[in-house]
C-alpha cells in the first residue's frame, strides 16, 4: 500500500490501492476467491495474499471464510460501499481524460418515488463527467413511461414492476417492501370505512392495495387520489388517509402502521427498461443508474 504525506509529527495514512480494491469488490460480489480470480485474471492464492495485506493494513477482518464460499464481515460490508465509490470515481476521472467524449440526447422517464431520491445524484454526476450529453427527464406513471418508450420519446425508463404476477419488463434494479403508512398519533387508520390515499387507475400500488383490502374484507373508501407520491404524503401528513408507501420513503411524522392491523402488501420492484438500439450515451447513463441502485443496497 502507498502512503500519503501529512503534517509533521503525525503518522502518514496508507492509501488504498485501486487494484486491491478491485480484487476485494470482485470477491465480495462473487462470494468466492476462485470465481473472483477468473474475473481479475489472477490466481486465487494471489488474491488471498492481497486480501491478507489489506486486512493487516486496516486492522480488520473483512471476510468470513467458509467451506464453499466467503461472506463479508460488518467491516467488510462497510469497505464494500467505499470500494465501489472509489472505483467509480477513479473510472470517472480516467474517462474524463482518455475516453472519447459522449454527445447527444438521452430521454429518461421515471416514476416520482425513484426520481426524487435516486436520480438527482446520478444526473449530477453524469452531467459533470459527460457535459456534452443532454438528458431530458420525464416523471410520470409506469404505464405512461412505457408508452413513451414504445413511441420513441424516451430512451430509458424506470418503472414499477413485478407486483401481483405483473409481467416484469427490463432489468430489475431494486426491490423493497411496500407498507401501510399513516401519521404518527393520527386517527385515520382507526376510521371506518378506512380512508385510503392512492395513485390513479393503472398504478400497480393502487391495484395491490385494493386487492389486499378486498381479500381481507376491510371496509374502505378512496379518500384521496393523486398521481404523485407527494400528494399521498400530503394526505397522510394531514391525517386524511393512510396509504401504501415504500418503506425507504417513510419520514417523521409519518410511521409504518402496525403489522397485522392491515393486510400485507409484499415487495415491489423497480425495473430499468431500455429502448432497442440505445446509443452509447444512453448505455453509459443506464450503467450509472444501475450502479446507484447497487450502492443503495450496500
Amino acid at each position: 500500500m502507498n502512503q500519503i504525506s501529512t503534517a509533521p509529527g503525525r503518522a502518514a495514512l496508507p492509501l488504498l490501492d485501486t487494484e486491491v480494491l478491485r480484487t476485494f469488490v470482485a470477491i465480495a460480489e462473487s462470494g468466492s476467491f476462485t470465481r473472483a480470480a477468473r474475473l481479475v485474471f489472477r490466481t486465487p492464492s494471489a488474491l488471498s495474499m492481497q486480501i491478507k495485506r489489506l486486512e493487516e493494513m486496516l486492522g480488520q477482518t473483512l471476510f468470513v471464510r467458509e467451506a464453499r464460499q466467503v461472506r463479508l464481515t460488518a467491516e467488510g460490508e462497510m469497505l464494500l460501499g467505499y470500494g465501489r465509490r472509489l472505483l467509480k470515481l477513479n473510472e470517472e476521472a480516467v474517462t474524463q481524460f482518455l475516453a472519447p467524449s459522449l454527445e447527444g440526447r438521452v430521454g429518461l422517464g421515471t416514476t416520482d418515488d425513484v426520481g426524487t431520491r435516486i436520480l438527482p445524484g446520478v444526473l449530477s454526476q453524469f452531467a459533470r463527467s459527460h457535459p456534452a450529453v443532454q438528458v431530458d427527464v420525464v416523471v410520470g406513471s409506469s404505464v405512461e413511461m412505457l408508452k413513451r418508450l414504445d413511441s420513441g420519446e424516451l430512451d430509458l425508463a424506470l418503472v414499477t414492476a413485478g407486483m401481483n404476477g405483473q409481467t416484469t419488463f427490463g432489468e430489475v434494479v431494486h426491490s423493497e417492501p411496500l407498507v401501510w403508512v399513516g401519521r404518527e398519533g393520527g386517527v385515520a387508520a382507526r376510521r371506518t370505512p378506512l380512508p385510503v390515499a392512492l395513485a390513479n387507475h393503472g398504478c400497480p400500488w393502487r391495484k395491490v392495495a385494493l386487492d389486499a383490502l378486498d381479500h381481507a374484507g376491510v371496509d374502505y373508501r378512496v379518500a384521496y387520489t393523486c398521481e404523485h407520491c407527494a400528494g399521498q404524503e400530503a394526505a397522510m401528513l394531514s391525517d386524511l388517509a393512510v396509504a401504501p408507501f415504500p418503506l425507504a420513503l417513510i419520514r417523521s411524522p409519518l410511521r409504518r402502521l402496525e403489522q397485522g392491523s392491515l393486510p400485507p402488501l409484499g415487495d415491489y420492484q423497480v425495473a430499468l427498461v431500455r429502448r432497442d438500439g440505445l446509443g452509447s450515451a444512453g448505455e453509459v447513463l443506464a450503467e450509472r443508474v444501475v450502479e446507484a441502485f447497487n450502492d443503495l443496497r450496500s
